[in-house]
């Protein structure tokens, strides 16, 4: 597995549970729908007023695993809210994956959530049985 496997096994699932810290250290998980771009930025939206949302701007750090049978990817990483020339250029990759997040454009509080991976590990648990870990400066390319 290198960098362009990881995009593949990404670009073939829309969902994956992201975890960040609550204010008071406790963890919370949700499942998202996100899409992610060459530069290995997943992108996802939620509204502002949720708790993923409130927990990742007191602590951007983030970790998101994302499974097929008996593979998984877990990815760490640092969160952010991209504006400007940035979120120009991945509302685009989020909008090909989720043609229905024009609708929800329109609502009230939307943002969205880049994430920005510095650790990767993928394991395949079946009769392959391989793992290979990735540093930031791997994900990066």
């Amino acid at each position: 597995m290198d960098r362009q496997g990881l995009l593949t096994f990404l670009r073939k699932h829309r969902l994956c549970v992201q975890a960040s810290v609550a204010e008071h250290g406790e963890p919370q998980a949700a499942v998202v729908g996100y899409a992610v771009s060459d530069r290995l930025e997943l992108i996802f939206d939620t509204l502002s007023s949720t708790r993923k949302a409130q927990n990742l701007r007191r602590d951007p750090r983030i970790a998101l695993v994302i499974w097929d049978g008996e593979q998984t990817l877990q990815l760490e990483g640092l969160a952010d809210e991209p504006s400007g020339e940035d979120l120009l250029r991945l509302k685009p990759v989020y909008l090909a994956t989720f043609p229905d997040g024009v609708e929800r454009e329109q609502w009230p509080g939307i943002t969205y959530v880049r994430v920005r991976p510095h650790w990767a590990r993928f394991s395949d648990f079946g009769a392959n049985g391989s793992v290979a870990e990735f540093d930031e400066a791997a994900l990066r390319g």
